[in-house]
């Protein structure tokens, strides 16, 4: 059995939604990052970084325990120790790298600024409010471009690159995000959420 380490945040909920979805059998240790304790040292021997989420595989690569943390590495991990939701064909198998890419590089940390700064910054600073709340619009648009293209990020198959990228969408009013302006990315949004692994996933812990 799988563990997982985790709290309530778009970044957990990807690991949570992930192991629904391709039902490995995990317990969910929450990691209350309000409280800090994500600088235990038992929890830095498992994540360097001091991040949540991080798993522990007792049956990793050859049979050995392995920990994981950054949630790309984990979803790469999970993808192929499964066989699913990674594409086998190259062309395919690429582009949901990239999107998952995307995700890492700028859909997750951009939209974390945003929420940052328009809901937990201890003063309104404009500048910072107006540079992320933009910012995510533009990646808004990029991901609604997408999904006019395709039915999911990385083409015809729902993948690890979705997974990644819902849990930041499901959090668009902290980013003052207006769906009308993006029916492609709304119409993949509703049919994420409505599947019942994600809604278990996103309840974790």
């Amino acid at each position: 059995m799988i563990d997982l380490y985790t709290w309530g945040t778009p970044n957990g909920r990807k690991v949570s939604v992930m192991l629904e979805e391709v039902g490995l059998p995990y317990r969910a240790h929450a990691v209350d990052i309000l409280k800090g304790e994500q600088f235990a040292p038992d929890f830095l021997a498992i994540s360097p970084n001091n991040k949540i989420p991080a798993i522990v595989d007792p049956d990793g690569p050859e049979g050995a325990p392995t920990a994981l943390f950054e949630t790309g590495a984990i979803l790469i991990y999970l993808a192929e120790k499964t066989g699913r939701l990674i594409p086998e064909a190259p062309g395919a198998r690429y582009a949901c790298l990239q999107w998952l890419m995307w995700q890492m590089g700028g859909f997750g940390p951009m939209l974390g600024q945003a929420h940052h700064f328009r809901r937990f910054a201890p003063e309104t600073i404009p500048y910072a409010v107006e540079r992320y709340s933009e910012e995510a619009k533009r990646l808004y648009g990029v991901l609604d471009r997408r999904l006019a293209e395709a039915p999911y990020l990385a083409g015809d198959a729902y993948s690890i690159a979705d997974i990644a990228t819902y849990p930041w969408a499901a959090r668009w009013e902290w980013q003052g995000i207006d769906w009308a302006d993006y029916p492609n990315a709304r119409r993949w949004y509703d049919e994420l959420g409505a599947r019942p692994a994600v809604e278990k996933g996103m309840a974790v812990p």
